[in-house]
């Protein structure tokens, strides 16, 4: 049976499920999450996800939401993208550390520079999430340095949850070009076999709704 992820092409989050779903092999098909025009938050949705979020992942009857469970349950099935055994506790450090410092930034940041109208931006929110992202980026870029990957030899849910946002072009105070290892990186994984960008990957982008 093929599995549903639903999600938008806008998410990162969703983003960090539909890539290692596109590398792994299994059958599965994106369906595009409204969110912007309130799907997420309809009655029919939230008896399916009780948190109003996307991504949320449909295999048969098992139904699953939020980036890191969607990607471990991937790797359950396939026995892809966990690393070694001794791996398994250092990748789940780094997804952990990505949903509470890299991402929950990036995301809400480029939300509140992009998609909010001009004169309802919090300027003094956006000031101070910069400066956490920032840091962040520091911790990511100087951890890669002489790396490939994340963690280990090969491409794991560390890496998928970490990169969620950072292919996306809108601004959210990251530029590949001032953080070479990061730049270097994301390249690598851009070079995977079956590899598309966000917006090639699932439905939906601003484009959408100029």
């Amino acid at each position: 049976m093929t599995m549903q992820l639903h999600c938008f092409g806008e998410s990162g989050n969703s983003y960090k499920a539909a890539l290692p779903l596109q590398l792994s092999g299994l059958d599965w098909d994106p369906v595009k999450v409204d969110f912007f025009g309130g799907a997420s938050r309809t009655a029919e949705y939230r008896a399916k996800n009780v948190m109003g979020e996307a991504p949320l992942l449909i295999d048969g009857d098992r139904i699953f939401s939020q980036s890191g469970v969607i990607q471990q349950y991937i790797t359950d099935k396939t026995g892809k993208f966990g690393g070694t055994k001794d791996d398994t506790y250092d990748v789940l450090r780094w997804v952990l550390w990505d949903n509470h410092k890299l991402s929950s930034m990036a995301g809400m940041t480029r939300f509140l520079m992009n998609f909010l109208p001009e004169d309802k931006r919090p300027t003094d929110v956006i000031a101070f999430n910069l400066g956490r992202l920032k840091a962040a980026y520091q911790v990511l870029d100087s951890h890669l340095a002489g790396r490939d990957f994340i963690v280990g030899d090969g491409p794991t849910n560390a890496d998928f949850s970490c990169c969620g946002y950072l292919y996306y072009p809108e601004p959210f105070g990251f530029d590949r070009a001032e953080w070479s290892n990061i730049n270097r990186w994301l390249d690598t994984i851009a070079a995977l076999p079956g590899w598309k960008h966000p917006y090639d990957l699932m439905p939906g982008s601003p484009a959408d709704r100029d």
